[in-house]
């Protein structure tokens, strides 16, 4: 058994799990949402094994080191983060309407790295080659999965929040009444960003202590710490926002959709479009 035998296991179970969200959204069958759950457990379960499997892969290659060194393998890890966090908000609140919003963001990186990306495995450069990179890697992608989700909610809360209006205030039926109240959706908002924050905050610490490291200044004002810099600002002020004046509603979606752009932008922008001392890696 290989890795990439898991992997193709895990996207076609993402894939799987995705459809059927959406099956559960039209059939509003509490059976149909409980398969799909188990499909995205057992997606998340291939996921996590393949990640284990390409870990035991490198090692017998002579190549000490987690598997998380380049593009095809951030994006892999990035596709297990966002399961985590969607897993662990269903385990505790069971609003499996999200799995429809969520879900296809692991699907879409999975099939990219599938389909687009070279799964090589490949030492690391000498500057990588540090501890500090797998808890800068982890951390930072559990807080990009998190703000995944607080975007997938985000986007069910302006989809429900506008017909709603447009129903002068009535309750809406048909597929957004299986959505959560809108009440809920913001403030599950909030939580899955009270999650991603911190976690994005310890990433950006200790990748100032791996720049050390690796290049003897803890910043030095690359384009990928500038812009991980912006993505932490645009959190920090919604829930300064939050706390002090009340942000709440269509106001605070918007931010968390437009904050999950800039992380997009962050990862994958910075390391694909601008150069830098991070250009080479596509793993953090």
């Amino acid at each position: 058994m290989t890795s990439s035998l898991f992997f193709n296991v895990t996207t076609a179970a993402y894939f799987a799990a995705m459809v059927v969200f959406i099956f559960y959204l039209t059939s509003k069958s509490i059976q149909v949402g409980f398969v799909a759950t188990l499909i995205s457990w057992g997606g998340f379960a291939a996921n996590t094994l393949a990640i284990g499997l390409r870990w035991r892969e490198a090692y017998a290659m002579g190549y000490q080191q987690a598997p998380l060194s380049n593009l095809y393998e951030s994006v892999v890890f990035f596709a297990w983060s966002i399961l985590l966090i969607y897993l662990l908000f269903d385990l505790k609140y069971k609003y499996r309407a999200i799995g429809a919003f969520v879900v296809p963001f692991a699907f879409g990186g999975m099939i990219w790295a599938q389909r687009s990306l070279d799964s090589t495995i490949a030492p690391l450069v000498p500057a990588l080659q540090s501890n500090w990179l797998t808890y800068h890697v982890i951390t930072c992608f559990i807080g990009y999965a998190a703000f995944a989700v607080a975007c997938g909610v985000s986007i069910m809360y302006l989809i429900k929040v506008g017909k709603e209006e447009a129903a002068s205030g009535n309750p809406v039926g048909g597929i957004l009444g299986m959505f959560p109240s809108v009440k809920v959706l913001d403030d599950l908002n909030y939580k899955a960003i009270m999650v991603g924050f911190p976690m994005l905050t310890l990433g950006i610490i200790t990748g100032a202590a791996w720049a050390n490291y690796a290049w003897g200044t803890y910043w030095s004002w690359d384009p990928k710490e500038t812009w991980s810099l912006i993505v932490w600002f645009i959190y920090a002020a919604f829930l300064h926002a939050r706390f002090t004046r009340g942000w709440v509603g269509r106001r605070a979606a918007w931010l968390s959709i437009f904050g999950f752009a800039a992380t997009i932008f962050c990862y994958l922008g910075v390391n694909l479009v601008l150069s830098g001392l991070h250009s080479y890696g596509g793993g953090g």
